[in-house]
Order: C-alpha cells, then structure tokens, then sequence
C-alpha cells in the first residue's frame, strides 16, 4: 500500500487526468476514473505475478504501448490547451466525453505501460528478500494493498484539485492551461526517455 501510494504521488498521466476530471466534472466522476484506472492496475499486477518470465520477455510490445501512451498525453494537453484558450469551453474534450469515466479510467490505465515494469521490479525484490511468497493469500494481500494505496495517491489529486479551486477560487482557463502543460511536458519526457532508450 506504501508502495502503490508514494507511486501515484509523482505527476503522471492517470494521477493529473483524474484532478482535471474532479476540476471540471466533480468529484464522483474522477473517483470513477480513479477506481477503473486502478482496477486495471491491480488486474496487470496479477497477471504479471503468475506471467513474470513472459512479461519479461515483451519489449517490443512494452515500446510499442509507450509510443501509444505519449500520444495520449499529447491528445490531452491538446485538448486541455484548447479548453484555456476557449473563454466557453471549460472541459477538456477527451476527458469529458460521454464515456463513462470508469471506462475512461479503464482504458487510459490499459494503455499506460509505465505500470507494469514499476510493478514487476517491486514484485521481483519482494520475493527476492522472502517478502512475498507464491502463494494465492499472499497475491491477494499485496494486491488489495496496491489497490488501496493507489486509490489514496488519486484521492490526492482529485480532493487537492477541488481545494485548490475552492480556495484559489481559481479561473478555470488557467487551471486548464497548467494541466495542459504538466501533460504536454510529460509527453515530451516520455518521448525523450523512449527515444533515448536502446
């Protein structure tokens, strides 16, 4: 749960989309995206547990996720840089979808393969120092703790977001325009570590 918690801290894709979503659509919305994103989450940790030899066999496809991702993140800087510069628009247009946001939290989740390497180091020094063993209540343990902490880590962002509105009573074109660059410098980073990786 620790883990899983002080991972979600850092300024990532699901973690900043779900504050935009509190922002802009309220708060029970972005618990939805919240608890899909990490419904897949804990669905990869899973399968990575009992596939580890597999998964790590798959960097082409791990690549090929990673390109995918940064072109999400530049669609949502996109369309975050669209709702500051419109005085009627307030939302962002691939955020506020029709889409249910369990759904849309499901599918950025899916597309986000940062997840599973972070989440198979941990796995592979868990068992190394004995910590966690292969066994069905141990999986399930760990993987209610990932859970839970992640949801903590979001939970961060979606309530800070309403805060800082709420207090700052903050224009929300600015707001947009912040969130748009958080994303677009992410997808930059993204970009850069890709390309630099052999």
């Amino acid at each position: 749960m620790c883990i899983s918690f002080l991972g979600t801290l850092p300024l990532g894709t699901l973690n900043i989309a779900a504050m935009q979503i509190s922002v802009s659509d309220g708060i029970r919305p972005a618990l939805y995206f919240s608890l899909g994103a990490l419904l897949v989450e804990i669905i990869y940790v899973r399968l990575s547990l009992v596939a580890m030899d597999w998964v790590q066999r798959q960097q082409r496809l791990f690549r090929l996720l990673q390109w995918f991702t940064v072109l999400i993140i530049a669609a949502l800087a996109a369309g975050s840089f669209i709702a500051a510069a419109s005085p009627h628009t307030e939302k962002n247009v691939i955020l506020s979808h029709t889409i249910h946001r369990f759904l849309l939290g499901m599918a950025m989740s899916a597309i986000n393969p940062a997840q599973i390497p972070f989440w198979f180091g941990w796995s592979s020094a868990l068992f190394n120092k004995k910590l966690l063993l292969p066994r069905n209540d141990h999986y399930n343990t760990y993987i209610a703790g990932i859970g839970l902490g992640t949801f903590l880590g979001n939970s961060v962002f979606i309530f800070g977001g309403q805060l800082i509105v709420n207090r700052l009573n903050a224009n929300q074109g600015v707001i947009s325009g912040i969130i748009g660059s958080v994303f677009a410098v992410t997808a930059i980073i993204m970009a850069w570590k890709i390309v630099r990786k052999k």
